[in-house]
């Protein structure tokens, strides 16, 4: 039987939707409303560290977390990797730092904008500290670091 060709192609539409809104629960609806706030929270894990941002449930036991306390809103940078070319959607416009920043009383970093010139103004253990958003609406992006001059002359 010889094979035969088809012409036409099959098309169906296809409509990818999420129709549905996801709620932040306790922990991170809670993290979300102090940065609303102008605070900044962690949540103690069961060995007695603190993480931050706070997550729902500990990283070694798998237990829930309910614990939330307050964290510093400076801190030390663990770690940061540079942005010539800022991107459609990042948080600035500009070059910047994406650092891991450790605040004080968190034992874990967190990952956020570091806004600098230049990579000659960043370095690993640097301080910074939180510059809040002028209108906060409880997102991520209600803040971002930079250089805590205050205090790194007083530690330097």
């Amino acid at each position: 039987m010889a094979a035969e060709t088809i012409d036409e192609v099959l098309r169906a539409p296809l409509v990818i939707e999420y129709p549905f809104r996801r709620t932040t629960g306790p922990v991170i609806g809670a993290f979300f409303t102090a940065v609303r706030e102008g605070r900044l929270l962690g949540i103690k894990a069961a060995d007695g560290s603190v993480i931050c941002p706070p997550q729902e449930y500990d990283p070694v036991s798998s237990e829930p977390l309910t614990e939330l306390v307050p964290v510093g809103d400076t801190g030390e940078v663990v770690t940061w990797t540079w942005v010539n070319e800022a991107r459609e959607g990042q948080p600035f416009d500009r070059p910047f730092a994406w650092a891991l920043v450790r605040l004080d009383g968190a034992d874990t970093p967190m990952l956020h904008a570091l806004d600098v010139a230049s990579p000659d103004d960043v370095s690993v253990g640097q301080r910074v500290r939180v510059v809040w958003a002028e209108e906060r609406t409880g997102l991520i992006t209600d803040f971002h670091f930079a250089p805590d001059t205050e205090n790194s002359e007083a530690s330097s």
